[in-house]
């Protein structure tokens, strides 16, 4: 039997129409994949941020808060940023003396094969304004840190590519492995600084798989997701549930590979440019 549950949005039952007819089991099922998939992003960060240590390091760019909590440590200053602010903060954060900027955290697949958990190291960063080659000791030091990653490009995006079908459109373009939306920003401002510059990210989603609306609403600028916003899409389109159900196991694999990949990079996150006893004795 189908029961009728009020939406949020309803302030009464009887005076307005405006009622969500959704099963009791899709209801429970939504609000535990809402749960499931805000708690894999919900590490709370500064309303700034933008967290940077006194010293100068290496600067990682992330924009989800669940990548930066992993991303910093010692040696380690941490942008959690969306585009719009991104290149504000890093240009204050090379104001503060950054020695090499990384974009560190997950990413979508475009490259056939490459699954939930595999890593890329980027050999560059293509975008609307060319490619970015990558620092190749930088580089090198990381993929000895990671084994198994993949080297290859990495596409940035100014907006999520979440169709399958977009996804392959972008491999058949640019032939790179992987796609985030921080990384061609980076990328660019190294360039112009002339500082060492790499990447390394997770895949996400692969490139055979569609990231629904509830997965991509509602990030707010701190890199935490909206809640409300996630379970309104969610209560809006039930079909979407299967797909949501599958970037939440997909995303716990993703943070797994992210923090064991990060405890082998250790301080500074493979940055190959400081005096090892120096830096270690700065950063302990």
């Amino acid at each position: 039997m189908r029961s009728t549950t009020l939406c949020p949005l309803a302030p009464d039952a009887e005076s307005s129409p405006n009622i969500c007819r959704i099963p009791a089991c899709c209801l429970v099922l939504s609000h535990v994949l809402t749960l499931t998939v805000t708690a894999a992003f919900g590490i709370k960060a500064p309303g700034d941020g933008v967290w940077m240590s006194e010293q100068a390091g290496v600067v990682a760019v992330t924009c989800l808060a669940l990548e930066a909590g992993i991303a910093r440590g010692p040696g380690v200053s941490v942008i959690c940023n969306q585009s719009s602010g991104l290149r504000a903060a890093l240009g204050a954060a090379i104001a503060r003396g950054a020695s090499g900027i990384i974009s560190f955290g997950i990413a979508g697949g475009l490259a056939p094969g490459l699954v939930a958990g595999d890593w890329v190291v980027a050999s560059a960063v293509t975008s609307g304004k060319g490619i970015f080659v990558t620092d190749r000791t930088w580089t090198q030091r990381l993929l000895e840190m990671l084994p198994g990653a993949v080297h290859a490009h990495v596409a940035g995006a100014n907006e999520l590519v979440q169709s399958p079908r977009k996804k392959w459109q972008l491999y058949d373009e640019t032939r790179a492995a992987a796609v985030d939306m921080e990384s061609h920003i980076a990328a660019e401002i190294a360039a112009e600084h002339r500082i060492p510059f790499a990447a390394c990210r997770v895949i996400l989603d692969a490139a055979h798989r569609m990231l629904p609306p509830a997965a991509t609403l509602g990030l707010r600028l701190d890199g935490t997701p909206n809640v409300p916003a996630v379970f309104r899409s969610v209560l809006q389109e039930p079909a979407q549930l299967p797909d949501l159900l599958r970037v939440a196991i997909d995303h716990q694999i993703a943070r797994r590979a992210l923090r064991s990949g990060r405890r082998q990079l250790g301080v500074g996150l493979g940055f190959p440019y400081y005096n090892d006893i120096a830096f270690d004795r700065a950063f302990a």
